[in-house]
């Protein structure tokens, strides 16, 4: 038992010995070339040619190569520069629920759509008033009054400018139209007045006296108490004048008669004072006024008259 131990360790020294003959020397490659899969693949080449030595030789030193691996190019990562993003934010503004209306214009505003109603007050410019309605023809808006009195009445759109939903604005039927009431004209109590038509009517004679007669006519509202009457002959320029209270009327030589009141409407035929020559063919100017009371007062009125007899 003892002796089998003996030979199984020479055994093992003499298979150790064999295998430290057999596996050549070789130095140590640095760090780099092993990390190198070509530079193993170069050796293991190198490693092929070189010649097997016996057991029993010396095996020549083999060549150490030594692979320097250049370090990795680092590529230097480009640093993102954030760029702020401006987010737009939408706003909703609704439209405003109030109509609003303005005029170029003043423009009345009436209790009704149209021309026929009243008055109630006006929206004049640079005011503004809140719309409440329209009319079927989309002509006149319904507004709240901007002066005193009703508090709503109707404006004419021909000069207005709206803003707002006015297409939602409900359409209001128009009020009746307003029956015209006739009012009685009063009655005309024309102011009291003197007034007269007067006419040459001839020229009448007397015993080497000339005169002209007037055709007088009491055109006014009063009658006429009093006359002063002016002849004159624009030839010779001789004037005669005759102031009376009455009228008188001289048929030449014949008969005289008198009137002391020339009422409203009455016609009669007044002798003016006489010359003592003939006037025929003579431009006579005469210059009559009549009044209402005696003695030339109270109201007058006079009239001039040219006429050749």
């Amino acid at each position: 038992m003892h002796t089998h131990r003996i030979y199984l360790s020479v055994a093992v020294l003499w298979i150790v010995s064999l295998a430290c003959a057999a596996v050549p020397p070789f130095s140590t490659p640095d760090a780099g070339a092993i990390s190198t899969a070509a530079a193993q693949t170069v050796i293991a080449g190198l490693t092929q040619n070189v010649p097997q030595a016996t057991s029993s030789s010396t095996l020549a030193p083999t060549p150490t190569f030594t692979f320097t691996s250049e370090p990795p190019t680092l590529t230097p990562t480009e640093t993102a520069t954030l760029t702020p993003t401006l987010t737009a934010t939408l706003v909703f503004t609704p439209s405003p629920l109030v109509s609003l209306i303005s005029v170029s214009v003043p423009t009345n505003c009436r209790n009704g759509p149209g021309k026929v109603y009243g008055m109630e007050g006006a929206l004049l410019v640079g005011e503004f008033a809140e719309v409440y309605g329209r009319d079927p023809t989309n002509r006149y808006w319904y507004i709240r009054n901007p002066d005193s009195g009703p508090e709503f009445c109707w404006v004419w759109g021909e000069y207005a400018t709206l803003t707002g939903p006015v297409l939602l604005l409900p359409i209001f039927t128009p009020p009746p139209t307003p029956t015209a009431t006739l009012t009685p004209l009063p009655t005309f109590t024309p102011t009291p007045f003197p007034a007269f038509k007067t006419d040459y009517a001839n020229l009448d004679t007397c015993n080497g006296s000339w005169w002209v007669e007037v055709k007088l006519k009491n055109r006014g509202t009063l009658p006429l108490k009093s006359v002063n009457i002016s002849v004159k002959d624009t030839v010779t320029k001789v004037v005669v004048t005759n102031l009376a209270d009455g009228f008188t009327n001289m048929d030449g030589c014949l008969s005289k008669t008198t009137k002391d009141t020339l009422g409203v409407g009455d016609t009669y035929l007044l002798s003016a004072p006489a010359f003592n020559y003939d006037l025929t063919g003579h431009a006579i100017k005469a210059v009559i006024t009549l009044c209402t009371s005696t003695g030339q007062k109270g109201s007058c009125a006079t009239k001039t008259m040219d006429f050749t007899p």
